[in-house]
Protein backbone atom coordinates (compact mmCIF):
# COMPACT_ATOMS: atom_id res chain seq x y z
CA UNK A 1 0.00 0.00 0.00
CA UNK A 2 1.91 3.75 -0.88
CA UNK A 3 2.47 5.58 1.68
CA UNK A 4 -0.03 8.09 0.03
CA UNK A 5 -1.65 9.07 -3.45
CA UNK A 6 -2.41 12.25 -4.74
CA UNK A 7 -0.64 15.71 -4.42
CA UNK A 8 2.32 15.67 -1.20
CA UNK A 9 2.79 19.24 -0.48
CA UNK A 10 7.08 19.58 -0.64
CA UNK A 11 6.33 22.07 2.23
CA UNK A 12 8.14 25.54 2.99
CA UNK A 13 9.99 25.99 6.19
CA UNK A 14 8.90 29.13 7.19
CA UNK A 15 11.20 31.77 9.12
CA UNK A 16 11.17 34.74 11.74
CA UNK A 17 13.23 37.65 10.28
CA UNK A 18 16.11 36.12 12.79
CA UNK A 19 15.79 33.09 10.34
CA UNK A 20 14.94 30.94 13.03
CA UNK A 21 12.82 28.52 12.13
CA UNK A 22 8.68 30.04 12.38
CA UNK A 23 7.25 27.08 14.20
CA UNK A 24 3.99 29.18 14.91
CA UNK A 25 3.60 29.91 11.59
CA UNK A 26 4.57 26.36 10.04
CA UNK A 27 1.79 24.85 12.51
CA UNK A 28 -0.87 27.21 10.30
CA UNK A 29 0.77 25.53 7.62
CA UNK A 30 0.48 22.21 8.38
CA UNK A 31 -3.71 23.38 9.56
CA UNK A 32 -4.31 25.14 6.23
CA UNK A 33 -2.93 21.92 3.83
CA UNK A 34 -5.12 19.53 6.10
CA UNK A 35 -7.87 21.70 5.25
CA UNK A 36 -7.24 21.90 1.56
CA UNK A 37 -7.15 18.76 0.31
CA UNK A 38 -3.63 18.08 0.01
CA UNK A 39 -2.87 14.28 0.86
CA UNK A 40 0.50 14.62 2.27
CA UNK A 41 3.17 16.57 4.07
CA UNK A 42 6.77 16.10 2.79
CA UNK A 43 8.58 18.16 5.27
CA UNK A 44 12.56 19.17 5.21
CA UNK A 45 12.77 18.68 1.42
CA UNK A 46 14.13 21.34 -1.29
CA UNK A 47 11.52 23.49 -1.11
CA UNK A 48 11.80 23.07 3.08
CA UNK A 49 15.45 24.93 2.59
CA UNK A 50 16.97 21.39 4.35
CA UNK A 51 20.34 22.12 3.16
CA UNK A 52 20.69 24.91 5.45
CA UNK A 53 19.47 23.07 8.41
CA UNK A 54 21.46 22.03 10.88
CA UNK A 55 20.44 18.35 12.17
CA UNK A 56 19.22 19.38 15.18
CA UNK A 57 16.90 21.74 13.12
CA UNK A 58 15.92 19.58 10.55
CA UNK A 59 15.01 16.41 12.90
CA UNK A 60 12.80 19.28 15.57
CA UNK A 61 11.16 20.20 12.22
CA UNK A 62 10.38 16.62 10.93
CA UNK A 63 9.16 15.84 15.23
CA UNK A 64 7.36 19.20 15.22
CA UNK A 65 5.30 17.82 12.06
CA UNK A 66 4.87 14.47 12.72
CA UNK A 67 3.41 15.83 16.24
CA UNK A 68 0.58 18.26 14.85
CA UNK A 69 -0.36 16.23 11.84
CA UNK A 70 -1.63 13.89 14.43
CA UNK A 71 -2.71 11.43 12.15
CA UNK A 72 -5.03 13.77 10.08
CA UNK A 73 -2.28 13.36 6.57
CA UNK A 74 0.57 11.21 6.26
CA UNK A 75 3.90 13.11 6.75
CA UNK A 76 6.88 12.12 4.49
CA UNK A 77 10.26 13.15 6.26
CA UNK A 78 13.05 14.14 4.35
CA UNK A 79 16.03 12.57 5.59
CA UNK A 80 18.93 12.19 2.45
CA UNK A 81 22.32 12.78 2.94
CA UNK A 82 25.54 12.81 0.61
CA UNK A 83 26.88 10.87 3.68
CA UNK A 84 25.47 7.35 4.68
CA UNK A 85 25.66 7.42 7.91
CA UNK A 86 23.94 10.77 8.41
CA UNK A 87 21.43 9.25 6.90
CA UNK A 88 20.88 6.26 8.32
CA UNK A 89 21.05 8.31 11.83
CA UNK A 90 18.38 11.01 10.45
CA UNK A 91 15.88 8.30 8.56
CA UNK A 92 16.04 5.91 12.02
CA UNK A 93 15.34 8.95 13.62
CA UNK A 94 12.26 10.21 11.76
CA UNK A 95 11.24 6.64 11.61
CA UNK A 96 11.09 6.27 15.30
CA UNK A 97 9.17 9.92 15.58
CA UNK A 98 6.86 8.00 13.30
CA UNK A 99 7.12 9.45 10.08
CA UNK A 100 4.76 7.66 7.80
CA UNK A 101 7.77 7.57 4.96
CA UNK A 102 11.28 8.91 4.49
CA UNK A 103 12.23 10.77 0.71
CA UNK A 104 15.66 10.10 0.21
CA UNK A 105 17.49 12.52 -2.61
CA UNK A 106 20.64 10.52 -4.08
CA UNK A 107 23.57 11.89 -2.16
CA UNK A 108 25.36 14.60 -3.56
CA UNK A 109 28.32 16.14 -4.57
CA UNK A 110 29.84 12.57 -4.11
CA UNK A 111 28.46 11.60 -7.26
CA UNK A 112 28.33 7.74 -6.34
CA UNK A 113 28.20 5.03 -9.17
CA UNK A 114 25.14 3.13 -9.59
CA UNK A 115 26.93 0.09 -7.27
CA UNK A 116 27.45 2.78 -4.60
CA UNK A 117 23.84 3.88 -4.56
CA UNK A 118 22.37 0.69 -4.28
CA UNK A 119 24.88 0.14 -1.58
CA UNK A 120 23.64 3.68 0.02
CA UNK A 121 19.94 3.07 -0.15
CA UNK A 122 20.30 -0.52 1.30
CA UNK A 123 22.21 0.20 3.94
CA UNK A 124 19.71 3.27 4.88
CA UNK A 125 16.68 0.96 4.31
CA UNK A 126 18.11 -2.19 6.73
CA UNK A 127 18.10 0.51 9.54
CA UNK A 128 15.66 2.85 8.95
CA UNK A 129 12.09 0.79 9.57
CA UNK A 130 9.92 3.11 7.57
CA UNK A 131 8.77 2.99 3.86
CA UNK A 132 11.56 4.53 1.58
CA UNK A 133 10.73 6.94 -1.48
CA UNK A 134 14.35 7.01 -3.59
CA UNK A 135 14.36 10.96 -4.75
CA UNK A 136 16.34 11.45 -8.12
CA UNK A 137 16.92 14.54 -9.54
CA UNK A 138 20.15 14.70 -11.08
CA UNK A 139 19.74 19.15 -12.15
CA UNK A 140 20.64 19.31 -8.15
CA UNK A 141 22.59 16.41 -7.19
CA UNK A 142 24.82 15.61 -10.65
CA UNK A 143 23.42 11.93 -9.67
CA UNK A 144 21.02 9.99 -11.55
CA UNK A 145 19.28 7.16 -10.56
CA UNK A 146 18.82 4.98 -13.49
CA UNK A 147 15.92 2.69 -14.33
CA UNK A 148 17.28 -0.95 -13.68
CA UNK A 149 19.01 0.30 -10.05
CA UNK A 150 15.53 1.82 -9.44
CA UNK A 151 14.26 -2.01 -10.09
CA UNK A 152 17.03 -3.57 -8.46
CA UNK A 153 16.27 -1.72 -5.13
CA UNK A 154 12.47 -1.88 -5.21
CA UNK A 155 12.10 -5.43 -6.23
CA UNK A 156 14.52 -6.51 -3.69
CA UNK A 157 14.66 -4.39 -0.70
CA UNK A 158 11.26 -4.50 1.24
CA UNK A 159 11.14 -1.32 2.78
CA UNK A 160 12.21 0.86 -0.64
CA UNK A 161 8.72 1.16 -2.31
CA UNK A 162 9.41 4.00 -4.75
CA UNK A 163 10.82 6.87 -6.39
CA UNK A 164 10.30 10.65 -6.54
CA UNK A 165 11.30 11.15 -10.45
CA UNK A 166 12.14 14.37 -11.29
CA UNK A 167 14.40 14.16 -14.71
CA UNK A 168 12.00 15.49 -16.88
CA UNK A 169 12.52 12.38 -18.76
CA UNK A 170 9.29 10.68 -19.93
CA UNK A 171 11.60 7.86 -21.39
CA UNK A 172 13.32 7.20 -17.87
CA UNK A 173 10.05 6.68 -16.18
CA UNK A 174 8.22 5.02 -18.59
CA UNK A 175 11.43 2.38 -18.18
CA UNK A 176 11.20 2.07 -14.31
CA UNK A 177 7.66 1.08 -14.91
CA UNK A 178 8.49 -1.46 -17.30
CA UNK A 179 10.99 -3.25 -15.41
CA UNK A 180 9.35 -2.92 -11.79
CA UNK A 181 6.27 -3.86 -13.59
CA UNK A 182 3.98 -0.83 -12.23
CA UNK A 183 5.38 -1.92 -8.77
CA UNK A 184 7.15 1.04 -8.14
CA UNK A 185 5.20 3.73 -5.96
CA UNK A 186 6.17 6.71 -8.33
CA UNK A 187 5.89 10.33 -7.87
CA UNK A 188 5.63 13.05 -10.08
CA UNK A 189 8.88 15.40 -8.80
CA UNK A 190 7.86 17.93 -11.64
CA UNK A 191 4.39 20.10 -11.12
CA UNK A 192 4.28 20.50 -15.22
CA UNK A 193 4.39 16.56 -15.50
CA UNK A 194 1.66 15.21 -13.40
CA UNK A 195 -0.78 13.49 -15.57
CA UNK A 196 2.08 12.28 -17.89
CA UNK A 197 3.11 9.96 -15.06
CA UNK A 198 -0.26 9.47 -13.58
CA UNK A 199 -0.98 8.04 -16.77
CA UNK A 200 2.17 5.80 -16.64
CA UNK A 201 1.09 4.16 -13.10
CA UNK A 202 2.20 7.33 -10.61
CA UNK A 203 0.83 7.55 -7.76
CA UNK A 204 1.06 10.91 -7.58
CA UNK A 205 3.05 14.17 -6.96
CA UNK A 206 4.83 15.69 -4.66
CA UNK A 207 4.46 19.04 -5.32
CA UNK A 208 5.84 23.04 -5.22
CA UNK A 209 2.61 24.07 -6.63
CA UNK A 210 0.79 22.93 -3.73
CA UNK A 211 1.88 25.27 -1.35
CA UNK A 212 0.12 27.56 -3.20
CA UNK A 213 -2.53 26.09 -5.00
CA UNK A 214 -3.60 22.83 -2.55
CA UNK A 215 -7.04 22.09 -3.78
CA UNK A 216 -6.26 22.06 -7.57
CA UNK A 217 -2.96 20.25 -7.46
CA UNK A 218 -5.25 17.83 -5.30
CA UNK A 219 -7.67 17.80 -7.89
CA UNK A 220 -5.29 16.90 -10.97
CA UNK A 221 -5.01 13.80 -9.41
CA UNK A 222 -8.17 12.66 -8.33
CA UNK A 223 -9.93 13.55 -11.11
CA UNK A 224 -7.59 11.70 -13.09
CA UNK A 225 -8.21 8.82 -10.31
CA UNK A 226 -11.47 9.22 -10.79
CA UNK A 227 -11.73 8.65 -14.74
CA UNK A 228 -11.86 12.41 -15.63
CA UNK A 229 -8.97 12.39 -17.54
CA UNK A 230 -10.20 15.57 -19.37
CA UNK A 231 -10.54 17.77 -16.64
CA UNK A 232 -7.26 16.32 -14.84
CA UNK A 233 -5.48 17.41 -18.21
CA UNK A 234 -7.24 20.73 -18.17
CA UNK A 235 -6.17 22.04 -14.62
CA UNK A 236 -2.91 20.59 -15.48
CA UNK A 237 -2.38 22.82 -18.66
CA UNK A 238 -3.98 25.41 -17.08
CA UNK A 239 -1.69 25.71 -14.58
CA UNK A 240 1.61 25.25 -17.03
CA UNK A 241 2.09 29.17 -16.86
CA UNK A 242 2.19 29.39 -13.15
CA UNK A 243 4.29 26.41 -12.72
CA UNK A 244 6.90 27.79 -14.99
CA UNK A 245 7.10 30.99 -12.31
CA UNK A 246 7.13 29.13 -9.45
CA UNK A 247 10.84 28.22 -11.15
CA UNK A 248 11.69 31.46 -12.55
CA UNK A 249 14.42 31.05 -10.56
CA UNK A 250 15.88 28.77 -8.21
CA UNK A 251 13.62 26.79 -5.95
CA UNK A 252 12.15 27.82 -3.48
CA UNK A 253 12.83 31.60 -4.07
CA UNK A 254 9.25 32.25 -6.43
CA UNK A 255 7.31 29.73 -4.13
CA UNK A 256 8.29 32.05 -1.08
CA UNK A 257 7.62 35.28 -2.62
CA UNK A 258 4.05 33.18 -4.20
CA UNK A 259 2.88 33.02 -0.25
CA UNK A 260 4.01 36.12 0.83
CA UNK A 261 1.88 37.63 -1.73
CA UNK A 262 -1.04 35.55 -0.94
CA UNK A 263 -0.91 36.73 2.63
CA UNK A 264 1.00 34.01 4.06
CA UNK A 265 4.30 35.10 4.67
CA UNK A 266 7.03 32.56 5.39
CA UNK A 267 9.65 34.91 6.20
CA UNK A 268 13.28 35.56 4.51
CA UNK A 269 15.20 32.47 2.56
CA UNK A 270 18.54 31.46 3.91
CA UNK A 271 21.65 32.62 2.22
CA UNK A 272 22.64 31.87 -0.36
CA UNK A 273 19.23 32.16 -1.93
CA UNK A 274 18.21 35.60 -2.47
CA UNK A 275 15.14 37.19 -3.11
CA UNK A 276 13.64 36.97 -5.81
CA UNK A 277 14.45 40.18 -8.95
CA UNK A 278 11.11 42.32 -8.95
CA UNK A 279 11.14 41.27 -12.71
CA UNK A 280 9.95 37.62 -11.82
CA UNK A 281 7.94 38.69 -9.23
CA UNK A 282 5.54 40.41 -11.55
CA UNK A 283 5.42 37.46 -13.62
CA UNK A 284 5.15 34.89 -10.72
CA UNK A 285 2.06 37.76 -9.33
CA UNK A 286 0.44 37.93 -12.54
CA UNK A 287 0.27 33.79 -13.44
CA UNK A 288 -1.19 33.59 -9.96
CA UNK A 289 -4.01 36.20 -10.98
CA UNK A 290 -4.14 34.37 -14.12
CA UNK A 291 -4.85 31.19 -12.25
CA UNK A 292 -7.65 32.39 -9.88
CA UNK A 293 -5.16 32.64 -6.41
CA UNK A 294 -5.93 36.24 -5.02
CA UNK A 295 -2.82 38.68 -4.74
CA UNK A 296 -2.59 40.50 -1.64
CA UNK A 297 -1.69 44.37 -3.49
Amino acid sequence: MAIFTGAGVAIVTPFKEDESINYDKLDELIDYHCENGTDSIVICGTTGESATMTEEEHMECVRFTIERAKGRIPVVAGTGSNCTRTAIEMSREAAESGADGLLLVTPYYNKATQAGLIAHYTAVAKEAKAPIIMYSVASRTGCNIEPATVAELVNNVDNIVGIKEASGSISQVAKIMSLTDGRADLYSGNDDQIVPLLSLGAKGVISVLSNVAPRETHDICEKYFNGDVTGSAALQLKAIPLCEQLFSEVNPIPVKKAMQLMGMDCGPLRMPLTELTPAHEKALAQAMKDFGIKVVE
